[in-house]
């Protein structure tokens, strides 16, 4: 077990005092480069959980050298190198797991992804007493067969299944076969007081960006992007377009590229890569679209709506938990160009409604998807949870 990064000093219990306070351990599969959405959310959870009376350190089974989790770290950060949950450096590792969860009395595991839920929660209930929480985030879109039917196998081993929407907890309770009384929904949340000091920049008068943000993956959907570019392209000739986000599979990424010279989009569709700030790139842009072909719950909806734009989105996953059709977004089908781009032209048609439709977010946001929502209730499921040892 390696450490990684020290417990920070502006927390607001000093040591004796955050000692005190019951432990959870965040177990998370990978902390790479590029931070996904899973990763940011542990990483927030983290910095919070203090705040809300608890403790949190983070272990992680791959860390790249260079991600931003380690420049400023939340809480303490322990690397358990696992390239293989079936060998015998697993093996040991398990062993290594137990000696940690017993030294520092970790009361409640919290997991994230596949590794993590499988591997580290059977570890967990077969050597220590803490309490096991999985943390579902997307509808298998990464499984393999053999993850299903793990998943199946263990869905009597975690004392509660944390689901990011309604649509990703039916699919814990009807594909994984988990007690329903166990799966609870947190929507993820936002700090909004940190949306309000960035400041939107002047633009010329007609100038209008088109954006949407996510990591450069198949699955996300930047192909039905560009077509839909392409139709509107033709109808508004000072419409730029944005995609914000790493290119994690480069086939994808050439495929995309050769996409956009196909249909001519050149001048007008941009890749922009990683970015640092999101709030400052969505401050900038005038309509967010989310064409995914599967989501759990889109961080990306939400901090587009945080900036008070108006969204599009694909009906997949909790994303029409989030986006209610024609009151604060328009939802369409996936894998649809056509409907995409009648979507966003709707919107750029008529400014006034797509004004109305980003405020709409916003207080969507506000009433509903807030960090103080998601930590009251995440804290509140935790102290259920000890009370029933």
């Amino acid at each position: 077990m390696i450490r990684l990064a020290a417990q920070p000093e502006n927390l607001p219990h000093n040591n004796q005092d955050l000692l005190a306070l019951p432990h959870v351990l965040l177990v998370i599969d990978q902390l790479p480069r590029a931070l996904g959405g899973g990763e940011r959310v542990a990483l927030n959870l983290a910095a919070l959980l203090p705040r809300y009376g608890f403790r949190a350190s983070i272990l992680c089974l791959s860390i790249h050298p260079e991600s931003s989790a380690l420049q400023s770290p939340p809480c303490p950060i322990y690397l358990l190198p696992l390239q293989r949950t079936y060998d015998l450096t697993a093996i040991r590792g398990a062993f290594e797991l137990r000696r940690f969860l017993q030294q520092h009395q970790v009361q409640i595991v919290q997991s994230f992804f596949e590794s993590s839920d499988l591997w580290a929660g059977a570890v967990t209930k077969a050597t220590s007493s803490a309490k096991l929480i999985w943390s579902r985030r997307d509808m298998g879109i990464l499984r393999s067969r053999k993850h299903t039917l793990a998943y199946r196998l263990m869905a009597g081993i975690p004392d509660a299944v944390f689901t990011v929407s309604e649509q990703v907890r039916r699919h814990s309770i009807e594909v994984d076969r988990i007690d329903p009384a166990r799966v609870q929904t947190i929507y993820n949340g936002l700090n909004l007081s940190s949306w309000d000091e960035v400041e939107r920049p002047e633009k010329p008068s007609g100038d209008l960006v088109v954006t949407t943000v996510g990591n450069i993956r198949r699955v996300k959907g930047h192909d039905i992007f560009i077509r839909a570019a392409a139709t509107i392209a033709a109808q508004f000739p000072q419409v730029r377009f944005t995609v914000a986000g790493q290119v994690l599979e480069q086939d994808t990424f050439l495929e995309l590229q050769r996409l956009v010279q196909e249909l001519d989009l050149s001048d007008r569709f941009h890749f922009i890569g990683d970015v640092k700030h999101p709030r400052e790139h969505l401050v900038a842009s005038d309509l967010f679209v989310l064409p995914s072909r599967s989501e759990g719950f889109s961080n990306a909806i939400l901090e587009a709506m945080a900036a008070s734009l108006p969204v599009v989105v694909t009906d997949v996953g909790g994303n029409a938990e989030a986006v209610t059709e024609g009151v604060n977004g328009l939802v369409v089908p996936p894998e649809n160009p056509i409907a995409l781009a009648e979507a966003i032209a709707r919107l750029l048609s008529d400014p006034h409604r797509a004004r109305a439709i980003g405020m709409a977010g916003r207080a969507m946001v506000k009433e509903k998807f807030t960090s103080e929502v998601m930590m009251s209730q995440t804290a509140s499921a935790y102290r259920k949870i000890l009370a029933r040892g």
